[in-house]
């Protein structure tokens, strides 16, 4: 059984919930739009399961609710101290800093540190591309894969995402976590009580499983093997060398209270088309979607766009445990 809110309704009650847990009114609006696009799109892994984690990780201080982002940096390089606060607030500053900073500058980048989980990675680089922009998002995750050929996780999933505008539609969205599947899915999996398949992950013996119990206790599998592997140390390199943040070894899990804060860390770089191609790139986007099209073929990330309608017009089912839980948390159970 489930119920249904209106995104609204849903973004309301969220926004209750994490500031009853000691999260400020601007932290937790943030936090709750975030968590609610993630829902609609069809991202239940980085929805609205979340605000259970967050609202423990606040109450004991492994989260700052109340943090405020600082930035710092001179010309197209910037950085951001998240001050062990949510990643959303931080993330809206490097919007609100790129935006401009890249039609000026041509490239603009933000390292972020100190941070935490940052959800679905598509949305932030989307709405840098809702602004014209094109842009990449590389986040480093607490350890949850091996480095190929090594017998202990060090590195996270390290999600990474590109968005380029496209004349007359929604931007393209790549969104994809170097692990075979984030580990929100497997997370989600476990909510719902339901198996994963088996090439998702190994348990802490070693050997594949199809219970996502086992999967969290042990190690999941990079896409494309060694490749994957060398792509998830990159992003490694870029949030915790460059941006300052823990790496994935060192930093604490994102899914409960225990341990201090994860101090995790984002990456972004902005490009401005009119300082590369000019006028003719968006012809030349218009064409890609078009052979795109006339293959029989969809952009990646489009599936999200049919989920979102189908949110914005018909509401969220949310699980009626869920529900209950988000609802007692609020003060509205």
């Amino acid at each position: 059984m489930s119920v249904t809110l209106s995104l609204a309704e849903a973004e309301a009650l969220a926004t209750r919930a994490l500031i009853n847990n000691r999260v400020s009114p601007d932290n937790a609006r943030i936090t709750a739009q975030a968590l609610v696009a993630a829902e609609a799109d069809g991202q239940g892994g980085h929805g609205l399961i979340r605000v259970l984690s967050y609202c423990e990780q606040a109450r004991v201080g492994k989260i700052d609710g109340r943090a405020v982002p600082k930035i710092s940096g001179t010309g197209a390089a910037r950085r951001i101290d998240a001050d062990i606060g949510f990643a959303y607030p931080a993330m809206e500053l490097a919007r609100e800093t790129l935006v401009p900073l890249t039609h000026e500058m041509g490239v603009a980048s933000v390292g972020i540190f100190a941070s935490h989980h940052c959800g679905q990675a598509g949305r932030h680089v989307e709405r840098l591309a809702d602004e014209g922009l094109v842009a990449f998002l590389y986040a480093n995750t607490p350890s949850a894969m091996a480095f190929h050929g090594g017998l202990r996780s060090r590195m996270g999933t390290n999600p990474l995402a590109f968005a380029a505008p496209i004349p007359d539609r929604e931007p393209l969205v790549i969104d994809m976590a170097l692990s075979v599947v984030a580990r929100g899915k497997i997370l989600s999996a476990k909510s719902k009580g339901e198996a994963i398949p088996g090439d998702w992950a190994v348990g802490a013996d070693g050997k594949p499983t199809t219970d996502p119990n086992q999967a969290l206790a042990g190690t999941l599998l990079p896409i494309g093997g060694a490749k994957g592997s060398a792509l998830a140390l990159m992003v490694e390199i870029l949030c915790g060398a460059l941006a300052g943040a823990n790496f994935g070894w060192q930093a604490s899990a994102f899914l409960d209270a225990k341990g201090g804060p994860p101090r995790s860390g984002q990456f972004l770089i902005a490009l401005d088309p009119a300082h590369f191609a000019g006028a003719n790139f968006a012809g030349r986007m218009s064409e890609l979607a078009a052979v795109v099209a006339a293959d029989g073929a969809r952009l990646p990330g489009d599936r999200r766009l049919i989920a979102r309608k189908c949110a914005a017009e018909n509401g969220l089912g949310i699980a009626d445990d869920l529900h209950a839980q988000i609802a007692a948390l609020a003060g509205t159970a």
